[in-house]
């Protein structure tokens, strides 16, 4: 099983897709714009306690106030604010937490007003980022995720993974984390950390322990509403939770951002830092990869099953449906049962993907094709939990219902990813007038001549649609033959199947877009 990581680098951030056996898995925009991101660390303010709801609502800087329950502050929120008040008056200006002396843990069923006050500065961490109508959700148990670890700062407990089953490993890492981990912090010991030497382990504590420090030696030089310590960029995060012996290859196609994978693939895992590679293709890398026609295909309402059938997509502000449908499907040597099995089978694999490709978070209620048999019920759903284990997010699955419907509540920790698959018509611009589309040559040749001549421009490289691509290139005479004899040029002509038949798009030497005259 192979897994790649493209990586495709535009002006607005870059676009993340996870590929598993050629197949899109995941994919994420990495938005420049975008801050609060889920880890992320702020000195926060807070603006007014609210009793009814036992929280607070805290200004990081969001137009919306953050939310913060007293079930999130923590047990340690009281030395987590001792702590933050000295350092901000440097007082406490080392980082560490060695001969820092805790308070005592707060009560579980206490009030957020005898914990906080208005007007006070919080050190706050972002466990959910903002969506919809709704500012970011916070938390003051403070962490830092590491390839094999998450450190805990004003703790002394050690965890580990659940999934780690093994008595003696479990009893291995527990002694071996105990002997070397910093006084005062707490760790969680990560799944993948299974196996490992005491050295990796020690240098992924040591770079955690590191940006702590860091992010508190300068938190006496900040102001409210700063970040005090940054989680890593979608691109790196997904690499330290799901990079193994599996992944083939991280491609980029951007000189700084491959610097950045390599620097941080040889940070978590120096044995690997071959797989980061550096696209130089003539075609752009998602359409290299087959990415941007599976994206098409795959986030619309009615997404196609492999071998037959189709589900049917609604999207609620309460919840999520998805309806399973047989289509055209038909076996005449099997029964009906069969033929439900074996489609709603293939509808549990197809949903389990999409909840992760779309990111889709609460309630997901699937109403799969009736079936009699309670073992055919039974067997569906645990193929479905078996499938659904692969989800980093956290998720619960219920069995069918009589109704024949299964529920799933998945994590939501960011905004679900929406693409328009459906496109406004490029002839009629929605209209349903046509106008004469025969004249698209006529108009790249017109602007061609005022961009080559006028402009006086080199290099200049053209995107257009597949079609059009083919009829500009194809022949010895071809059209772009005809322009390097009309203007002693040669023109780059890039098929994009993303835009539509008479789109196109001029690009200059440095690959910046060429503004056309009106």
């Amino acid at each position: 099983m192979s897994n790649e990581l493209i990586i495709n680098s535009t002006q607005s951030g870059c676009r993340i897709a996870l590929l598993k056996n050629k197949n899109l898995v995941e994919f994420h925009h990495d938005n420049d714009e975008s801050k609060f991101k889920v880890g992320d660390i702020y000195l926060g303010t807070v603006k007014k306690i609210v009793p009814g709801l036992n929280a607070a609502f805290v200004d990081i800087g969001y137009e919306k106030d953050a939310f913060l329950h007293y079930l999130d502050l923590g047990p340690q929120i009281k030395s987590l604010n001792k702590y933050t008040k000295q350092a901000l008056t440097n007082k406490h200006n080392t980082g560490g937490l060695g001969k820092f002396k805790n308070e005592n843990d707060i009560n579980k069923l206490g009030k957020m007003s005898q914990v906080l006050t208005k007007g006070q500065k919080i050190l706050v961490q972002v466990v959910k980022e903002p969506i919809s109508t709704k500012g970011p959700r916070l938390t003051c148990e403070l962490s830092i995720a590491g390839r094999y670890m998450v450190l805990v700062p004003f703790s002394n407990a050690i965890n580990v993974s659940k999934k780690i089953t093994d008595g003696e490993e479990r009893k291995r890492l527990l002694r071996l984390i105990s002997s070397i981990k910093p006084e005062n912090f707490g760790v969680i010991i990560r799944t993948v950390a299974k196996t490992k030497n005491v050295g990796e382990l020690d240098k992924d504590l040591r770079n955690l322990h590191d940006t702590w420090i860091d992010g508190m030696k300068r938190l006496h030089q900040l102001n409210p509403r700063d970040k005090v310590i940054g989680e890593v960029s979608r691109a790196s995060s997904l690499l330290r939770d799901i990079l193994n012996e599996s992944f083939d290859s991280v491609v980029s196609d951007d000189k700084e951002i491959h610097e950045e994978i390599k620097s941080f693939i040889q940070k978590i895992a120096p044995e690997k830092e071959k797989i980061a590679k550096l696209y130089n293709g003539k075609a752009k890398i998602f359409e290299s990869f087959g990415i941007e026609k599976q994206m098409k295909s795959l986030f619309g309402k009615s997404v196609s099953l492999p071998k037959g059938g189709y589900l049917i997509i609604e999207h609620t502000e309460a919840l999520h449906v998805i309806d399973v449908n047989s289509g055209n499907k038909s076996n005449a040597g099997e029964d009906q049962e069969a033929t439900a099995m074996m489609v709603n089978m293939e509808a549990a694999k197809e949903v389990a993907r999409q909840l992760r490709l779309r990111d889709m978070g609460g309630i997901i209620v699937i109403d799969f094709i009736d079936m009699r048999k309670a073992e055919n019920k039974k067997q569906l759903y645990q193929f479905m939990r078996e499938i659904m284990s692969e989800d980093r997010a956290k998720n619960t699955i219920l069995p069918l219902t009589k109704f024949g419907l299964m529920q799933i509540t998945r994590q939501r920790v960011r905004p679900e990813l929406s693409i328009a698959t459906r496109e406004v018509c490029p002839t009629c611009g929605g209209t349903g007038k046509v106008s004469a589309t025969i004249l698209v040559s006529d108009q790249i040749e017109k602007n061609m001549e005022y961009i080559l001549s006028t402009q006086n421009e080199k290099g200049v490289t053209i995107a257009v649609h597949p079609f059009l691509q083919a009829y500009f290139t194809q022949g010895i005479f071809s059209k772009r033959w005809q322009w390097y004899r009309k203007f002693h040029t040669w023109v780059k002509i890039e098929k994009d199947s993303s835009l539509g038949l008479s789109d196109y798009t001029f690009y200059n030497k440095q690959g910046e877009e060429i503004e056309l005259k009106a």
